[in-house]
């Protein structure tokens, strides 16, 4: 089976369902389809090809969607592009990747012209927007069509793109993921006790461009369910579009949650149609569960996973969700999905005993088949079958998965192992704290020190020292902070992860020690 699969399905067996329900527009599936192939023919009357990579910097959208399934339908590889990367970060790409054509909406056209010039392999710069194609672009939505191509039925191991990592260790990679390992990943998502229904609306709130809103869409697809779009995020326009189109499922990120429950406007929006919030790609402090819990009442439900890995491994189920106290399995990332193994591994690769604290990794028809020239890189990623995460964690003994932190986030004060999250977790519980990441900085007595960088609620208040002594009520000394920065906002990366790599830059200057 292949991506392609996916709608010709969804167009057989639910061809008069709402395929995209968007402002004004309603598509059935049956329709839909046939806007995909159109697409594709004009795409090749353009002279695109099968193994051209094709970059697209768009938001959310309609015509994002008909892309991941038009480009494969041609057997041209996507390569989204994070849409907020600098400007050298798109650059690096699509030279990376030797895109032939990048497609833009109306959003991003002085990005496309100040990177033009400095990707020798791009032919051309296509128009996928709203209003009139702009001068110096071609507009793909009026292009005549070329009748005469056969579309070929992919194999399974034929790529569909490549989806570029964040590139906080090393510059971005390119995922080469293939049709296997969407299509199983997809499939993975229907196995477990699963929202995505026919009758699901479902709203593209986290950006598109990303693998979990990728694995989420061909799921989607299978099953007949309709989709709706957020171009990008903004809290107050989530709960509108929830009430205007009556949403029933939503994937966000911990801080987009944080910013949806915390918004003063939240009690004045009909939310009521809404029955799953699926959550990951950063840790979410239980305290922040709690509270999206109480306020949101519905199902919840979190993935972990990577976009090495299509990119789904594990999940914690709506049943698992229990705030009762001594339920420990709320605090964990789940269980494997069913096709796909994990295990928890020592520096030698060996399998530690439940309960230990190792490496997670990872095998699977989802697991990519490398980074895209990056043989050296895939060989120690990929090495004895495995996909190696990069991330610590544990079993227990019923099985469910708890991830600790990432291996570079990880703190050693005094060679003490401390796992960020769950200092983290910690100081979001104070009522003044809005948002919160921890860092290790330098320190001349222990080597290293624990940082908390924190955002206030508004109108809170709270001194350095006021929640230095509240995590030390809660917290072994040595996983307590020894240092308070405040800051207005966070920064975060495109998906909404808050970015540590800038944290540590800004603030992982040596530390006071302002507590021994």
């Amino acid at each position: 089976m292949n991506v392609n699969y996916c709608l010709r399905r969804a167009a057989r067996f639910h061809g008069n369902n709402t395929a995209v329900h968007h402002e004004q527009q309603r598509i059935t599936y049956r329709e839909f389809s046939n806007h995909v192939e159109h697409s594709a023919r004009r795409m090749a009357a353009l002279g695109m090809r099968k193994g051209d990579r094709v970059a697209v910097l768009m938001s959310n959208s309609p015509a994002y969607l008909n892309l991941y399934f038009s480009l494969p339908l041609l057997g041209a590889l996507i390569v989204p592009i994070n849409t907020r990367w600098h400007a050298k970060e798109t650059t690096f790409t699509l030279n990376d990747s030797d895109a032939s054509f990048l497609i833009v909406d109306e959003r991003y056209l002085d990005v496309a012209r100040e990177i033009r010039a400095s990707v020798p392999s791009l032919k051309q710069v296509l128009y996928c927007g709203v209003g009139d194609c702009p001068k110096g672009l071609i507009d793909l939505r009026t292009q005549p069509p070329d009748a005469t191509v056969i579309f070929e039925e992919p194999d399974e191991n034929d790529l569909v793109g490549l989806f570029y990592t964040s590139g906080t260790t090393g510059g971005p990679k390119g995922a080469m993921l293939s049709h296997r390992n969407l299509y199983s990943n997809a499939v993975h998502c229907l196995l477990p006790p699963s929202f995505m229904l026919p009758e699901t609306c479902f709203l593209h709130a986290a950006p598109m461009f990303h693998l979990a809103d990728i694995g989420a869409l061909l799921a989607l697809t299978l099953t007949g369910a309709s989709h709706s779009f957020l171009a990008s995020f903004d809290p107050e326009l989530l709960m509108q579009a929830i009430e205007r189109y009556r949403i029933s499922a939503v994937i966000l990120v911990p801080t987009m949650i944080n910013l949806l429950v915390n918004h003063p406007a939240l009690s004045r929006y009909d939310l009521s149609s809404l029955d799953r919030v699926s959550y990951g790609a950063s840790p979410m402090p239980l305290p922040l569960l709690t509270t999206a819990m109480q306020k949101l009442k519905c199902n919840f439900s979190q993935g972990y996973g990577m976009t090495e890995m299509s990119p789904l491994a594990t999940v914690l189920l709506p049943e698992d969700h229990r705030l009762d106290e001594g339920f420990t399995p709320v605090s964990s990332a789940g269980k494997p999905i069913l096709g796909v193994e994990v295990r928890v591994v020592d520096v030698n690769d060996v399998e530690v005993p439940t309960g230990e604290i190792g490496e997670i990794t990872v095998r699977g028809p989802n697991v990519m088949q490398g980074y895209w020239k990056r043989p050296e890189i895939s060989a120690e990623a990929l090495r004895g079958g495995w996909m190696h995460t990069g991330d610590m964690g544990r079993f227990d003994e019923e099985g469910y998965l708890y991830i600790l932190d990432r291996k570079k986030d990880m703190v050693k004060p005094g060679g003490e192992n401390v796992y960020s999250p769950e200092v983290e977790s910690v100081v979001c519980a104070h009522p003044a704290i809005l948002e919160a990441a921890v860092i290790g900085v330098p320190d001349p007595k222990w080597g290293e020190a624990i940082r908390a960088v924190v955002s206030l609620r508004p109108g809170a208040s709270v001194t350095e020292s006021e929640l230095i002594q509240f995590c030390r009520a809660r917290l072994t000394h040595f996983k307590c902070p020894t240092s308070v920065v405040f800051t207005d906002t966070l920064p975060k990366g495109g998906t909404g992860k808050i970015q540590k790599s800038v944290l540590r830059e800004r603030f992982g200057v040596e530390s006071r020690s302002a507590a021994t």
